[in-house]
């Protein structure tokens, strides 16, 4: 049994959070959005990104790179699993694209999907990237850290502004990607003989 003041406080979020999608999604468009976040959100869109840091590791680090690129995929395994495999089962928050019953008009700009919605994989699995790349990779290239979140949180917006995420769907996915960076970023720290050094 839900406790009044807890039921109030949650609608108080959902309204909110209702608010903000309206204002990200409805009010706040340009046509050069329109043309670009469906593709910037897209993760094809970033592959060449990802050869370029996995090359810039393997050429600087040599066989310690690999270990630094088994670290993202392992990363990345395991933010889509918790999103993807717990918390949208266990939550199923229907896509705003998806709802017939919400007090605005969401503009849908490319595919919606028919998963459920919190959290935002998309988020989750890029601020995981984000965050562990930052530890890691970004102790030698210390500019590409503000950059890499800019990067995540750039992603992370593109879901919302398409129609197929919430704000706190992405909000929560970018909390819980940089936790699962971080703690994997901190075990693979742990490791002095898999850590990145010119040294090798």
């Amino acid at each position: 049994m839900w406790k009044p003041s807890l039921l109030k406080m949650l609608e108080t979020l959902l309204q909110i959070d209702y608010q903000l999608m309206e204002w990200l999604n409805h009010d706040w468009q340009h046509p050069w959005l329109d043309a670009i976040m469906p593709h910037w959100r897209d993760k094809k869109t970033w592959i060449p990104l990802y050869v370029l840091l996995a090359g810039l590791a393997v050429y600087h680090f040599r066989w310690r790179g690999l270990f630094f690129i088994l670290g993202v995929v392992l990363t990345v395994g395991v933010a889509d699993t918790v999103s993807s495999k717990v918390m949208k089962p266990t939550f199923e928050r229907v896509r705003p694209c998806n709802q017939e019953a919400l007090p605005f008009e969401v503009i849908q700009r490319g595919g919606c999907g028919r998963g459920y919605s919190f959290t935002s994989s998309h988020a989750t699995n890029h601020f995981a990237i984000a965050v562990f790349i930052a530890m890691t990779l970004g102790a030698h290239f210390r500019r590409m850290r503000v950059l890499l979140l800019l990067w995540a949180g750039s992603i992370a917006y593109g879901q919302v502004y398409v129609g197929v995420h919430f704000p706190f769907d992405v909000l929560t996915g970018a909390l819980l990607g940089s936790g699962i960076g971080y703690g994997l970023a901190k075990a693979y720290l742990s490791r002095p003989e898999l850590q990145l050094t010119k040294n090798t």
